[in-house]
């Protein structure tokens, strides 16, 4: 589906303006104010990313890790949470109550709206990733900023969405190496992290992970486009 046709289908506004809009570079999901995710329809604006179909990947592989490694009920916090699309869609999909984090006090706003919109149970917090927690998890996921700050990326990407969730330092690996650094005491024994990477990070983040976690198992996997897109650390 064309955005114009997409606009047609799901703008209830005035359709000339929204068009002007579309012409002017802005997404046609922030003109619609939503967007689909994982079967969920999800409020999006200027303070958060629009979620990608990656991202959906990411939620369905932890959704049947979980349901293969873990007995419930599992404790579950979704790094830099922004909308809200993952920590609410794996509260509804595994009935828990997830926690969820993020520096952004307008994306929480976002991500609050679309938990009463859905009927989930998410716990928000305001902070740097895993700063203002205080509890054990056996899952840890996290889609964090990952650009780094040279890299060219689409137009409209860069023009629209939150700079805040896009880039990040040492070459977009700033965060991974932040949360892999200082996550132990925030995990329990046995655990699960989750990331969605840039597809050239992988070796890198395997690499990181190693180094501050020791004996674990990580595994980078492949997207639909057959691009390496997540990585998975068991212990």
């Amino acid at each position: 589906m064309s955005d114009i046709e997409y606009l047609k289908k799901y703008y209830s506004g005035d359709i000339d303006n929204a068009l002007k809009l579309l012409e002017s570079g802005v997404p046609v999901q922030y003109i619609v104010g939503n967007v689909d995710f994982y079967g969920y329809n999800f409020l999006v604006n200027k303070n958060v990313l629009i979620p990608r179909f990656e991202t959906e990947e990411l939620v369905d592989r932890t959704i049947k890790y979980v349901q293969k490694f873990f007995n419930n009920p599992v404790r579950i916090v979704d790094l830099g949470c922004g909308s809200g699309c993952i920590s609410i869609t794996l509260s509804k999909e595994l009935g828990l109550t997830v926690d969820a984090v993020d520096i952004s006090s307008d994306a929480l706003d976002v991500a609050r709206e679309n938990c009463i919109k859905n009927n989930a149970s998410v716990n928000f917090y305001l902070g740097n990733m895993l700063e203002p927690l205080h509890d054990r998890y056996d899952v840890i996921i996290s889609n964090p900023p990952y650009i780094s700050y040279d890299e060219e990326i689409d137009e409209i990407v860069k023009k629209n969405e939150p700079s805040l969730a896009l880039y990040a330092d040492n070459d977009g690996l700033y965060f991974y190496e932040e949360i892999l650094k200082n996550c132990k005491k925030y995990l329990n024994d046995r655990f699960m992290i989750a990331f969605e990477i840039g597809c050239t990070q992988g070796d890198k983040i395997k690499n990181i992970a190693l180094k501050y976690l020791g004996d674990v198992s990580v595994s980078v996997e492949k997207d639909l486009s057959d691009r390496d897109r997540f990585v998975f650390i068991f212990n």
